[in-house]
């Protein structure tokens, strides 16, 4: 498996523990914030990414989903209102955020239609060719391997299911690049130490966004893994993109 530079990118350089340990961790302490800050730092245009990724599903209308990384439910209670599949079954490894995210689930009345259970999306605990589609709305960035979440989606993967992975990306224009970058660097973790006991989690997010392997890097490494029909689709200017395939 290749490691990559966001591999090494992890909330506390300090701690012993793993990648996956300390996400865990960071995950549990700001849950009760989460969703808030997100609203909060994206002005809400998260939720309109999240619709335009979830659209890319619906010429396939799967019936059975895995979100990836669900964290507290937000992709997958709105899969179920945009795409009405029988079942869509979250995972993530924070008991905190899936606490949460249930709690949502059993307020939109949608237990029937949505599962949220701990587990790790390079360990996925379910058969070969198990979901028509799976999604993962900012959680690549998070996973310990990248190629082996990857490939532990594309085995869970019905033949011609697909992937959609939303997350994070550099803007390329220089205007927009030097703003992002001041408000990553320098804002938003100020903004988060008024409303969160854990503001580096906000400094771990622009260092991890940095590092990532977007837009066709993403891709190769997609394609390398055996994905098909592969495409990359940037959004607000590059903030966020959009990444599909097939298996």
């Amino acid at each position: 498996m290749t490691q990559y530079a966001h591999d090494t990118v992890v909330p506390n350089q300090f701690s012993a523990n793993s990648k996956k340990e300390q996400v865990k961790e960071m995950f549990d302490d700001i849950a009760l914030r989460y969703d808030f800050l997100n609203r909060f730092l994206s002005a809400g245009i998260d939720i309109r990414w999240r619709k335009k990724a979830l659209a890319y599903l619906k010429d396939i209308q799967p019936q059975s989903i895995l979100d990836v990384a669900t964290g507290t439910g937000d992709v997958a209670i709105m899969a179920s209102h945009l795409l009405n599949p029988k079942h869509i079954t979250g995972i993530d490894i924070s008991e905190g955020m899936l606490e949460i995210g249930r709690e949502k689930v059993k307020n939109a009345g949608l237990q029937q239609q949505i599962s949220l259970l701990k587990g790790d999306s390079e360990t996925i605990s379910f058969e070969n060719n198990s979901f028509d589609a799976v999604t993962v709305a900012f959680g690549v960035r998070n996973f310990q391997n990248l190629d082996k979440g990857l490939a532990e989606i594309l085995r869970v993967l019905k033949p011609n299911g697909k992937l959609v992975v939303l997350e994070f990306s550099k803007p390329q224009t220089a205007i927009i690049k030097t703003l992002y970058n001041f408000y990553m660097k320098s804002l938003a973790p100020n903004i988060c130490k008024l409303f969160s006991k854990n503001p580096k989690a906000y400094i771990y997010l622009g260092e991890s966004i940095q590092k990532f392997p977007e837009g066709k890097h993403f891709i190769e490494v997609m394609d390398r893994l055996g994905f098909r029909h592969t495409i990359s689709k940037p959004l607000s200017l590059g903030i966020c993109s959009i990444y599909c395939g097939e298996k």
